[in-house]
């Protein structure tokens, strides 16, 4: 593993007591420039870890609590008139940030939701007549509460797509817990402390760049995706009234990166089918739209994925 990575890793486990998938999906959205949605139940350090992640690379961060009477404005920012001399002037709203924790997105309704699609897509933010360009490091991480169901309004697919990837963030262990129990009734967790800065994190994201991938794993990443809207083309015909609407071409895009920065945190220089099967799932399960019929029988995405996976030949 590259030792800058373990310095990072090392340098968390400051402030973060276990949660490695949510911290490796973290990693891969930074050095891909992709944004990260997180599913679980409150409690799970989604604050504390994006906080920490702010600090190991001394960048800006910012947290909206999504709320259902939230305004466009109160995330983006507004033009403000000022009677004394009659001019305007621009009010910057807390997207304008390195590092953003948008905390229970689908508590927002669909015209702040829509808000965040320019500035996730374009990275950049127009309020009135002018447009802002965001600082080159730039990640959203929201967090969806899967236990809420009053008051909640569920993201578009749109939207979804614009995610990197869909971390799923269970409970830590028991020891983990114990430890984090002891740590937080003493006050006992350590500050983290600047690791990296911006231009050695685009130095990891060029090595992310360079990592070399075979034409036959390319192949395979488009087979994946192409099962996943034709799944009788390869022989999956139990699929085939499961799915409603495959992946977009986004998938295939999110899926090669995150496959190469995977190996590049395993300390690889090329990436190998196991790094692919490592991320496929946080890759794909929320741009999957199952059939009624698929959820009335209680079938998971992530059973579907593993179905792919499972029976397209790797190279």
């Amino acid at each position: 593993m590259n030792t800058k990575i373990t310095q990072l890793k090392q340098e968390l486990s400051k402030a973060v007591i276990g949660q490695e998938t949510m911290i490796e999906g973290l990693l891969i959205g930074l050095l891909c420039d992709g944004h990260i949605l997180v599913e679980g139940v409150p409690g799970l350090a989604k604050t504390t870890t994006i906080n920490a992640f702010s600090k190991l690379f001394g960048l800006d961060f910012k947290r909206i609590q999504f709320t259902p009477d939230l305004l466009p404005s109160d995330i983006i920012g507004a033009q403000i008139y000022n009677p004394k001399d009659h001019s305007f002037s621009i009010k910057k709203g807390p997207l304008f940030t390195h590092l953003l924790l948008a905390d229970e997105i689908n508590r927002a309704p669909a015209k702040v939701q829509s808000a965040l699609l320019e500035v996730m897509q374009e990275r950049q933010i127009t309020i009135a007549d002018e447009t802002f360009k965001l600082p080159s490091a730039f990640l959203v991480m929201a967090t969806q509460n899967p236990i809420e169901q009053e008051g909640v309004y569920a993201l578009p697919e749109a939207q979804l797509d614009r995610f990197m990837m869909k971390i799923v963030v269970q409970h830590n262990s028991e020891e983990e817990e114990l430890e984090i129990m002891r740590k937080g009734a003493n006050k006992s967790f350590t500050e983290v402390q600047k690791v990296l800065d911006i231009e050695e994190l685009k130095s990891l994201q060029k090595e992310v760049e360079s990592v070399h991938i075979d034409k036959e794993l390319e192949q395979y990443i488009i087979h994946l995706i192409s099962a996943t809207r034709e799944p009788k083309k390869f022989h999956l015909n139990t699929l085939a009234n499961s799915i409603m609407f495959g992946v977009s071409p986004r998938a295939s895009i999110d899926l090669y990166k995150a496959s190469k920065a995977k190996a590049f945190l395993r300390g690889k220089t090329f990436v190998s089918p196991a790094d692919i099967g490592y991320v496929v799932h946080d890759v794909l399960r929320h741009r999957i739209v199952l059939s009624y019929e698929a959820r009335a029988k209680g079938i998971l995405v992530d059973d579907v994925i593993s179905t792919i996976v499972e029976t397209l030949p790797i190279p």
